[in-house]
């Protein structure tokens, strides 16, 4: 099956004979002459490169063999590339209508999974990386994976169905047991910054799942992709990124127990995707604040691996504030969530997930909400 490009008529020659091919979406090609001693072709262009890279699949009577330039197809589809200076990727994004929520903007899962996207792109694009994990040359010699340790995300407007973000990353060194990479998001329609974040990401064996030290050649295979000098998506000094978060304490205000990771929770590494804690910590917090507030930062501090056949218990609390020394707790007349958000413009939570049968830390999270902006 052939997919239909509307796109102009290419001419190509070979043995002297001059082929005329139009570029077509692959659907069913019409009924046509059949020509033995003539090859025919479909050429591909891709339409987001300076140069436009050129697949043809050629038919010699029976058969077809497919020849093309650098690159697979979805990469010359891709929207996406290094910058000037090689040292950062940018790609831009279509918001789909299954990526949207209630709001009928993109979801915080949808965020994070694009964030996720165009880093492995990123990886895959400056040659090192072929199994989709972002693993250099030497970390598959010694079965070695990158595993987040940290994740802090800020959305200042959430992107509607069918607007375009354009996504910049890199990657740097974090000290000698780790990597970071950020990120900006942009609208591609305004040039405005909706969005940033940063990760911390660690190194672990793959099969005896224990953390392991960036080596010197691991770090010479990737670092020279990133920018020489250090460049942060938060540069500001006691930005929330840095913020430590404090432990929930029992008993929580509100809470979700017994979450069981579904088939599609798992990733390539045969382990719950981190994207996926996001969603659980959501599921604990009270339906009122989801209706009256709208999330405007997330911090997650992963701390265990969770797998297929794991329970898990979300657990949600407003987080303490602290006024003139002292520590009071951020509560309405009731001590609840719902009559807080009624009198607040913006709340904070302690987020916690937990193994069901031995209460086990797997992660824990601080989220912040602003007041939905009115219609």
């Amino acid at each position: 099956m052939l997919l239909k490009v509307s796109c102009n008529a290419a001419v190509a020659a070979y043995a002297g004979d001059q082929i005329q091919a139009q570029c077509r979406v692959l659907g069913q090609s019409p009924t046509r002459p059949n020509f033995p001693r003539r090859r025919r072709a479909v050429v591909f262009s891709s339409p987001v490169a300076e140069a436009p890279l050129v697949q043809a699949v050629v038919s010699e009577g029976r058969g077809s063999r497919v020849e093309s330039g650098s690159g697979g197809l979805a990469d010359r589809l891709r929207l996406g590339s290094l910058t000037e200076d090689g040292l950062s990727y940018k790609e831009k994004f279509i918001v789909r209508c299954y990526e949207v929520g209630i709001n009928k903007t993109a979801t915080v899962e949808t965020i994070a999974n694009l964030l996720q996207e165009v880093g492995c792109n990123h990886a895959q694009s400056v040659g090192y990386s072929t199994d989709g994990f972002a693993t250099t040359t030497t970390m598959r010699k010694l079965h070695l994976i990158w595993v987040t340790a940290r994740m802090h995300i800020e959305i200042y407007k959430y992107p509607a169905w069918s607007d375009v973000v354009e996504i910049e990353t890199w990657c740097q060194g974090e000290g000698r047991i780790g990597t970071r990479r950020d990120w900006i998001l942009k609208d591609c329609a305004t040039g405005q910054v909706i969005g940033r974040a940063t990760s911390k990401w660690v190194m672990m064996n793959q099969d005896t799942r224990r953390f392991q030290k960036v080596s010197d050649d691991v770090r010479a295979e990737h670092l020279v992709y990133g920018p020489r000098e250090l460049r942060l998506a938060f540069p500001e000094d006691n930005n929330r990124s840095l913020k430590k978060i404090s432990k929930l304490e029992d008993p929580a205000q509100h809470s979700r127990l017994g979450l069981v990771p579904r088939r599609a929770d798992l990733d390539m590494n045969q382990h719950v995707n981190n994207v996926a804690y996001i969603g659980w910590i959501l599921e604990s917090l009270p339906q009122e604040i989801i209706d009256t507030h709208e999330l405007q930062a997330i911090t997650l501090d992963y701390r265990r691996e969770c797998q297929h056949d794991d329970v898990v218990d979300s657990l949600t609390s407003l987080e303490p504030i602290k006024e003139y020394g002292a520590v009071s707790e951020l509560r309405g007349i009731n001590g609840s969530a719902t009559a807080t958000a009624n009198n607040q413009e913006c709340l904070n939570f302690l987020h916690l997930l937990r193994l069901s049968r031995d209460g086990l830390e797997i992660n824990r999270g601080r989220t912040e909400w602003r007041k939905k902006p009115a219609l």
